[in-house]
């Protein structure tokens, strides 16, 4: 059970929010809250797939989904006690339009940049972990930045990606009894002003881009419900947020929300399953509270092989 919350430390913020009026941050909040990010995972590697998908209030607003697949080496290496892992993700994101009859609605897909990075991960003892990470997100290399595709040479659509961001954060849990208490604080980082090349990026000229703080919470508890020797329902609550930190000039990104909900989850053994849902209950924009509906696969794809014991010495009587 502890290496199935340990799994949390595969979700290190793959994603992007693409609400203009929230805090912009290239990390969507939330898609680490049930997971125990701060505990290390034993050796081996892993496969995390969260999507999510979000509806805002106004009837005119677009519905916009996330997916974030993530691959994660946790290697051998454990300088001063913490393990190093290694992780690489490919997000994308989704818009779909509300617009009234009368308006054309448009579908669009834009794949963020390749975020790349590591975490250093310490087990202090008595179920209690905290880690460490750093790490990238390509934008600059992405090919169409998030172009639409039209006009000049493409439109941008997410100002975010006119730079790549960086990350950093710091995560702590306790996995003990069944519970996985987990904090987890996220910055993102931008080379602001950002820019985007060719004559539209020209004609939109430089982007003041707002660094952003992003705070994931969990609160939840593994029960054996049916008397299966394990247990392997999870029930708890969740909570998460955003806020902008950057320069109060920032034409990107200058707000906040925070959200709150529940969490269930099942261990299927292979693999784990999670679904949790939240509401916003604070907004920097008065009338754009969204609810969040989530879903995670996680599942461990290859561990060593356990060393076979040594043969017991032959003992003979003469």
């Amino acid at each position: 059970m502890k290496n199935w919350l340990a799994a949390g430390a595969l979700a290190l913020g793959m994603g992007m929010t693409a609400t203009g009026a929230f805090a912009q941050t290239t990390t969507v909040p939330g898609e680490q809250v049930g997971l125990a990010t701060g505990a290390p995972l034993p050796e081996g590697i892993y496969a995390l797939n969260t999507f999510t998908y979000r509806r805002t209030d106004p009837a005119n607003s677009p519905d916009t989904a996330v997916n974030i697949p993530v691959l994660v080496w946790a290697t051998p290496f454990v300088p001063f006690g913490g393990r190093v892992e290694l992780l690489v993700a490919p997000p994308t994101v989704f818009a779909f339009t509300r617009n009234p009859a009368g308006v054309a609605n448009r579908d669009i897909s834009i794949n963020v940049g390749t975020f790349v990075g590591g975490i250093w991960a310490f087990d202090l003892g008595n179920n209690f972990g905290i880690s460490l990470l750093g790490g990238v997100y390509l934008n600059d290399l992405n090919g169409d930045r998030g172009s639409l595709g039209i006009g000049l040479a493409g439109t941008p659509v997410l100002p975010q990606l006119s730079s790549n961001t960086y990350r950093a954060g710091v995560a702590a849990s306790y996995t003990g009894e069944g519970y996985n208490l987990t904090a987890n604080l996220t910055g993102n980082f931008y080379d602001s002003p950002g820019r985007f090349g060719g004559r539209v990026g020209g004609a939109i000229g430089p982007l003041v881009i707002s660094d952003s703080l992003n705070l994931d919470l969990t609160a939840t508890k593994k029960f054996d419900l049916f008397n299966q020797g394990k247990p392997r329902f999870e029930f708890g609550a969740v909570g998460y947020g955003t806020v902008n930190v950057g320069d109060a000039a920032a034409i990107v990104g200058r707000g906040g929300r925070f959200a709150l909900g529940g969490l269930i989850g099942y261990d299927f053994g292979p693999f784990t399953a999670q679904i949790y849902v939240a509401r916003d209950v604070v907004t920097s924009v008065a009338g754009t509270e969204s609810t969040d509906g989530w879903f995670r696969i996680i599942a461990p794809l290859y561990s060593p092989t356990p060393a076979a014991p040594a043969p017991a010495p032959l003992v003979r009587k003469y």
